[in-house]
């Protein structure tokens, strides 16, 4: 009995206990949010996104690096889809009066992310000043003159140039407040985020920007952050340090697979990963030793075992589906053939087992560099290959890939390298930058007279199927010369959280950042 009373009497001071806790919350919570005003529904957090990329930012200079329209930061006078067609940005529209001469209409409402409208007067001074900044784009715009009249700027071009619209794409021509210091770590755009912090090749932290032109957006924070180890960033994704990670290694892949709360998104690019050979170097000038190299690339095993499926055998620098692409096979695997080669060219086996000729041993150094990490993987495969022929290939890897090609030009003889190469939807970019001498991504020294007489041609032809015949003959041209050899087509490999949501990765790989986007 003594016992049962024990019990009854613990019964009841539990409950009391309980009744006054739960009395005491209620207490505390009801006059904080009376007086301040608020429910408990608006106390929700702000809507935060993590972007983990692999390419390291030195400057967020929109004009000097691709990162502003990325992040959302800033935004260019026009804009692809996702079918690859111009589409009105900045300008809402845009007429060619003559063969040299553009004018576009400036979206009205739009301002600065610190509140100064946008007019041509703007846009004139934005455009001034990248090209005082950025000689590719002196290079790729032909800009002669520019005036500015209200919300219309017009153009004109040193030449008859139809590709003038599509190079306006391009992340470089951004419109942003040109007359304010610290471009560099604070510009001042137009996108639906603005920069609160930036520490170089390390993060970006960024704000929304509640009075963007075209709808404020769903996201109130976003932190960009860089690293260059493709499985430190599949794990990052999957410890939910990231709720987006970009590039990330085939081989790395099945966790994310396996996840309930994470996906793959797997997308083909316009992207083609290649050797580029150095033409400046003696041996890399016949086109038979570079004919030979090409033949020891193993596209289908280097689909299949490098990329896990996430490519397409590349024939040439352009993706089959685009109408000027080659139409032919990819270049089969035979090392046979590669040996007839060398030996054409006066390569024979010395006592060591070491291809010479006059004395000099065939003895290449390959750059390559990690922020795709499929590139390495690459190199060393044709390390093995090259080294069963009696060539010795020694691999070099590099943090950033393009100051090495250009500042240490008599270092290397071949790289990995990987360009967008039709980004605006047309070939035109590419066979002017890589192939003309001046090209802004011809470290390589390519200079093939045929072709530049193509290019040179390409660029004043406006009529679509001629501008198809001439990209056509210029690609014949690049696989009779070899001045690359394309291996693959890869998918842009990205890892994403289910919390995220209104976003997939686009094949131009520009628009990474949107007021669309979400969280949950």
């Amino acid at each position: 009995m003594i016992k049962k009373n024990a019990i009854i009497q613990m019964l009841f001071v539990f409950v009391l206990i309980l009744m006054t806790g739960c009395n005491n919350q209620s207490e505390g919570s009801t006059p904080a949010m009376q007086e301040e005003g608020t429910t408990e529904s608006s106390e929700i957090e702000d809507k935060s996104l993590t972007m983990l990329f692999s390419f390291a930012s030195k400057t967020i200079d929109p004009h000097q690096d691709w990162m502003g329209v990325r992040a959302g930061i800033a935004e260019t006078l026009v804009k692809i889809d996702e079918d690859l067609q111009i589409q009105p940005w900045l300008a809402e529209s845009w007429e060619q009066n003559d063969e040299k001469t553009w004018t576009f209409n400036i979206q009205e409402g739009v301002t600065f992310h610190d509140g100064t409208p946008v007019d041509g007067e703007a846009v004139k001074a934005s455009f001034e000043r990248v090209m005082n900044v950025n000689d590719a784009i002196v290079t790729n715009l032909k800009i002669e003159s520019m005036e500015a009249n209200g919300q219309q700027i017009t153009f004109i071009t040193t030449e008859e140039y139809p590709a003038f619209l599509s190079e306006l794409v391009h992340t470089n021509t951004s419109i942003i407040k040109a007359d304010v210091e610290n471009i560099s770590e604070q510009p001042i755009a137009t996108g639906p985020f603005q920069v609160v912090d930036f520490t170089a090749e390390a993060e970006i932290k960024l704000e929304r920007y509640e009075d963007y032109w075209d709808g404020v957006a769903n996201i109130d924070e976003v932190t960009i952050k860089f690293n260059s180890d493709g499985n430190v960033r599949a794990l990052a994704l999957q410890s939910g340090e990231a709720d987006i990670a970009y590039h990330l290694p085939p081989e790395a892949l099945d966790p994310i697979e396996n996840s309930e709360n994470l996906r793959v998104e797997s997308i083909s690019s316009l992207r083609v990963h290649f050797l580029l050979y150095n033409q400046a170097k003696p041996a890399l000038q016949d086109v038979r030793v570079r004919k030979a190299l090409d033949f020891l690339v193993n596209r289908p095993v280097t689909v299949s075992e490098i990329m896990n499926g996430h490519a397409t055998a590349a024939n040439g620098p352009f993706h089959p589906d685009f109408a000027f692409a080659s139409e032919e096979e990819p270049e089969s695997y035979d090392p046979e053939q590669a040996e007839v080669l060398l030996k054409e060219a006066g390569y024979e086996m010395n006592d060591d087992g070491k291809l010479e000729k006059e004395g000099e041993v065939l003895e290449l150094t390959l750059a390559t560099f990690q922020g795709r990490p499929e590139l390495p993987l690459m190199a060393q495969y044709l390390q093995a290959e090259a080294a069963s022929l009696g060539i010795e290939i020694n691999i070099v890897t590099v943090e950033n890939i393009d100051s090495y090609l250009w500042d240490q030009q008599e270092e290397w003889d071949l790289v990995t390298y990987s360009n967008l190469t039709a980004p605006r939807g047309d070939g035109g970019y590419f066979l002017n930058v890589a192939y003309l001498p001046e090209g802004s991504l011809n470290p390589g020294q390519i200079d093939i007279p045929e072709l530049n007489e193509i290019t040179k041609q390409l660029n004043v032809t406006a009529d679509l199927k001629e501008r198809v015949d001439l990209q056509k003959q210029a690609v014949a041209i690049i696989q009779d010369e070899v001045p690359q050899s394309f291996i693959l087509y890869p998918h842009i490999i990205v890892g994403v959280n289910e919390r995220v949501k209104n976003w997939s990765p686009g094949s131009e790989e520009y628009y990474l950042i949107t007021n669309k986007m979400d969280v949950e």
